[in-house]
C-alpha cells in the first residue's frame, strides 16, 4: 500500500480536479497523496493493489484499508479534513445503494455539466510531491492545467 492515502481523480474533469483543490485547501497536514486515473503510476498502484475492474473513472481512495469508490471514497476522504467536512461521516449510515446511486447521478453527468480540459491536471511546484504522476508526461495533448499555489 502507498505511504499514505492516494486519492485518483480523472484528470481531465473540472469537477474531479476542483474536489482535489478542495481536499488539498483542507488538508493543511498533507494527509493524502494524488494521481490522475489516467497516469501510469494510477495504474500501478490499482494493480499493486489488487483492485477489481473496473472501477469507476471519477474518484477512487486507496489507503490502508483498500480501494474504497463511489460514495465511500467520498465520506472516507472528508473525515480527514479540517472541520466541519468529518461530519459527512454521518451519512455511512444512509444505505449504501441510495448514496452511490446520487453519487452515480452526479458523476455520469459530470462531463456535461461541469466541463472537461484539454489536459490532466499539472500541480504547482509547491504541490507536485503529493502527486505520485508529477514527473509524467501529461496523457493528453493540449494546454496544461495548474493547481492554485499553496
Amino acid at each position: 500500500m502507498p505511504r499514505r492515502p492516494v486519492i485518483l481523480f480523472d484528470g481531465v474533469c473540472n469537477l474531479c480536479t476542483g474536489a482535489v483543490q478542495f481536499v488539498l485547501e483542507r488538508d493543511p497536514e498533507g494527509r493524502f497523496d494524488f494521481a490522475s486515473l489516467q497516469s501510469a503510476a494510477a495504474r500501478r498502484l490499482l494493480d499493486e493493489s489488487g483492485a477489481a475492474s473496473p472501477l469507476p473513472d471519477s474518484i477512487v481512495l486507496l489507503d490502508d484499508a483498500g480501494v474504497h469508490t463511489r460514495s465511500d471514497a467520498a465520506l472516507r476522504i472528508s473525515a480527514h479534513l479540517r472541520a466541519p467536512w468529518p461530519l459527512l461521516r454521518g451519512f455511512r449510515f444512509v444505505p449504501k445503494p441510495l448514496r452511490d446511486g446520487v453519487y452515480d447521478f452526479i458523476a455520469r453527468r459530470r462531463h456535461l455539466w461541469f466541463g472537461t480540459r484539454e489536459s490532466c491536471l499539472v500541480p504547482t511546484p509547491e504541490r507536485a510531491t503529493r502527486f505520485l504522476d508529477a514527473g509524467e508526461p501529461a496523457p493528453m495533448v493540449g494546454a496544461t492545467n495548474t493547481i492554485p499555489g499553496s
